[in-house]
């Protein structure tokens, strides 16, 4: 495959460019997850609330959450939120929105991005925790006497008419570090991403006192987020169609540039040449090989780029779902690893022999069609019969035993990936059982996961098809890189004016490559035009070899061959074989009419050469 690399070169804006779509199909695949998983973490189960960071908050609610925070995050959500109030320029446009606005002056907070939300989110999380807890203190005895007992503060004792939170706003210093170090305690078990969960509630329900319908946060938060999916379903779906189109026409565009090349060559070929290949085996690498070559380079621009980006992504994305479940995922690669090396292992011998035989089946086909009447003649039909069906039966064992093996490939994967789902599930329910992940995250880490599954399956079927392709590719360029043997000078001459059609043999002497002795030593004759010469001789003794001499399907091994008076090596091949006339002993008419093969040689011949033609 490396030795046809060249023939991408023409098409590297539209791979280039197929590359980028991928990466983006991929990210898009990679984010539909995530949103699923805000569906049902923020969307269902937090009713629409997103974070611990509310969009505002009445006065009242944000000066009970400054009582527990420090220096430090007293500023920061100060620097958060502004104040609106009646006396406020947009006061009518933030009522409308937060009607509990009209009752008392709220705290609405400013374009945050979002790495300002993720450092104010477990700050204003915590907040909310602590003052929700004090808040059930206030209405549950069991839970005063709890907080009395580890912080020396009884609820009870309080002053009539005072709450907790005028309580604490008083209090000294270190007494008030106390409580909240108390609190905290309870809640540091959890992980941050449970805090939040849990904080939602109570953003929630200042939600609610500020005006709000939860129904329709909830429902505008499903909406919305079901919307983004959408776009990134539509925008990933082009991508893919895109990327199909784009890598079907560069792979056909290649594979087309090949064949050109491929016949081209073969076209040149010497009698030589085609002693180095079989037709049939000419006829397989232009056809099959190519095809090979072709489905290989559609398969790498659409896989190969892909999974990779889809696995590694995948692995990220799932980790940060869930960390405490990463070997979930080591034991499904390592098992489809397990799997691809043995597939590997007993198939690629296979492919590398199956190209070979159906050069053979190619072979023994075309022998019986041209031989047929000799086979007849012999009664050879049974014997010809049981040739073709041995190459018959050969290709196809070893096309059988490939599709076993690809046909078992397919339950195991299933197997595996429904043993991973199985897994997640039930690590996952503990996760979920412990508060330490979400539902939400659990199915978008069970999605990565089949996306890093068949990340690896694709990569499985590009290591199966690549070693049969990179057959085809290396019997291909090595008909691209057979070196001819009879070549046009540098500079070629042309034949003098007026043309005489005088051919002399001059001490010529031709020896086939690789034979020992010469088939023709030491020959010297003249024929002169308008004259018939006949060359007369048993079988074999070089009659037609030095005819073949004459359009240099041959090169002579010594002596010189002269045409009208010019050595033919000094001459350009077409200019030499335009001035001959050629019948071959064996007859060839080309598809098509009489009258078509009759113009073979002269198109624009005209109807009566044509009648002393035939």
């Amino acid at each position: 495959m490396l030795r046809l690399l060249r023939y991408l070169k023409p098409y590297i804006v539209p791979i280039l460019f197929t590359i980028v779509l991928l990466f983006v199909q991929a990210n898009a695949d990679l984010a539909l997850p995530d949103y699923l998983s805000k569906i049902v973490n923020n969307g269902i189960q937090q009713g629409g609330v997103e974070n611990a960071v509310p969009s505002a908050i009445r006065q009242s609610q944000m000066e009970r959450l400054l009582i527990f925070a420090n220096r430090d995050e007293k500023a920061l959500i100060s620097d958060s939120y502004f104040l609106v109030d009646q006396n406020s320029a947009d006061y009518e446009e933030y009522v409308s929105s937060y009607p509990a606005l009209s009752e008392e002056p709220i705290f609405v907070r400013k374009d945050l991005d979002k790495a300002q939300i993720d450092q104010l989110n477990p700050i204003m999380a915590r907040s909310f925790l602590v003052v929700s807890f004090l808040e059930q203190a206030m209405a549950d005895p069991a839970k005063a006497a709890e907080l009395a007992q580890g912080s020396q503060m009884d609820l009870s004792k309080l002053p009539p008419g005072m709450d907790i939170f005028t309580a604490l706003e008083m209090m000294p210093v270190d007494q008030l570090s106390n409580i909240t170090a108390l609190i905290n305690e309870k809640f540091a078990t959890l992980g941050d991403s449970m805090i939040n969960q849990m904080a939602v509630g109570a953003v929630k329900t200042e939600y609610e006192a500020l005006g709000l319908e939860g129904n329709k946060l909830q429902t505008d938060y499903i909406l919305r987020t079901g919307g983004m999916m959408l776009l990134i379903s539509l925008l990933g779906g082009a991508c893919t169609i895109a990327t199909g189109f784009l890598a079907s026409r560069t792979a056909a565009g290649a594979a087309r540039d090949i064949r050109k090349d491929t016949f081209k060559k073969v076209e040149s070929f010497s009698i030589s040449e085609f002693n180095k290949f079989s037709t049939a085996s000419l006829i397989t690498r232009t056809t099959n090989d190519v095809t090979q070559v072709q489905m290989v380079i559609f398969m790498i621009l659409r896989m190969v780029f892909y999974a990779p980006i889809i696995g590694v992504g995948g692995v990220i994305r799932a980790i940060s779902k869930g960390a405490s479940m990463w070997w979930i995922i080591a034991v499904a690669v390592v098992a489809l690893l397990s799997l691809i090396l043995i597939v590997f292992s007993f198939t690629l011998p296979k492919f590398k022999i199956m190209q070979s035989l159906v050069d053979r089946l190619n072979l023994v086909t075309r022998e019986n069609l041209s031989g047929m009447m000799v086979i007849r003649a012999f009664n050879k039909q049974k014997y010809e019969t049981q040739r073709f069906d041995k190459a018959n039966r050969d290709l196809t064992d070893t096309s059988l035993f490939i599709a076993r093996v690809m046909v078992t490939m397919m339950p195991v994967m299933m197997l595996i990936m429904n043993g991973l789902s199985l897994l997640i599930i039930w690590v996952g329910a503990h996760q979920v059982a412990e508060a330490n992940m979400q539902v939400g995250d659990m199915m978008a880490f069970m999605q990565y996961a089949m996306q890093i599954v068949f990340s690896f399956l694709m990569l499985s079927m590009m290591f199966i098809f690549l070693p049969r392709a990179s057959v085809s590719g290396g019997r291909i360029a090595d008909v691209l890189e057979t070196d001819i043997t009879i070549n046009d000078p540098p500079k070629p001459q042309s034949f003098q004016e007026p043309f005489v059609g005088r051919v002399e043999f001059r001490n010529v002497t031709f020896r086939y490559p690789g034979a020992e002795d010469d088939v023709l030593h030491n020959i010297t004759f003249t024929a002169e035009a308008g004259q018939t010469t006949a060359i007369i001789g048993s079988t074999g003794c070089g009659k037609s070899t030095a005819i073949n001499l004459i359009p240099r399907f041959y090169d002579v091994t010594d002596g010189s061959i002269y045409v009208s008076g010019t050595d033919i090596r000094q001459v350009a091949q077409s200019d030499l074989r335009d001035k001959i006339g050629f019948t071959p002993q064996k007859g060839l008419l080309f598809s098509g009419t009489i009258e078509s093969n009759l113009r073979y040689a002269d198109k624009n011949a005209s109807s009566e050469v044509l009648k002393e033609a035939a």
